[in-house]
């Protein structure tokens, strides 16, 4: 249900189980992780998450959800994974983004993501909190209000909103999903990753 596949320093994670919206297990999530410290160890340049079918998450899988997943830390230590890479990290967002599939994406430098894609985290209509990073992460994105515009008022946000607000950088058709996510890769791709490291600590 993942794939990890790697190509000339760029290594590319997809979700793939898209017959249950991409909702996300334990091992699934544990995966991803292992695939984020493999690319540290092996001097990665790009980093990419990617999934298959129209939709990129709806979050945690219902079943494992109901027995403790939604407040697992096996996410955060997710999202640190990602966070901690020293080389260029891209979300490629092929559709909605929703629930606690949020960390790994707020994790990545850049969020690119389609016309029809959503954007929401019902963490207050389901009685859960957010993963601790998340909350400072879509501030920081974001700001505080519209921080909570999501996580508090529930509001479901529109691509369109979403890179009014900063919380992506790019809108691409589906079609030029594919070669946006090159061109974006490009200059680090083709770096030692000394040079990509040493410029993403100077950001």
């Amino acid at each position: 249900m993942i794939r990890v596949t790697q190509d000339d320093g760029v290594w590319t994670v997809v979700i793939d189980r898209p017959e249950k919206a991409n909702s996300l297990t334990r091992e699934m999530l544990e995966t991803v992780a292992e695939a984020a410290a493999g690319a540290k160890s092996a001097g990665a340049r790009v980093f990419v998450l990617r999934a298959s079918g129209k939709v990129f998450s709806a979050g945690a899988d219902l079943d494992e959800a109901r027995a403790g997943l939604a407040t697992d830390g096996v996410w955060e230590r997710l999202s640190g994974a990602i966070a901690a890479l020293p080389c260029l990290t891209m979300a490629a967002l092929n559709g909605t983004l929703a629930g606690g599939a949020f960390g790994m994406v707020l994790a990545c430098d850049l969020r690119i993501a389609v016309p029809e894609a959503r954007f929401f985290y019902p963490v207050m209509k389901l009685g859960f909190l957010p993963q601790p990073s998340d909350p400072k992460r879509l501030a920081a994105l974001i700001g505080p209000s519209r921080a909570k515009m999501i996580l508090m008022a529930g509001q479901k946000i529109s691509a369109e909103e979403a890179l009014n607000w900063g919380l992506i950088d790019r809108i691409v058709a589906p079609a030029a999903l594919e070669e946006a996510i090159a061109a974006l890769a490009a200059d680090s791709r083709s770096a030692s990753p000394a040079h990509v490291a040493g410029i993403k600590a100077l950001i």
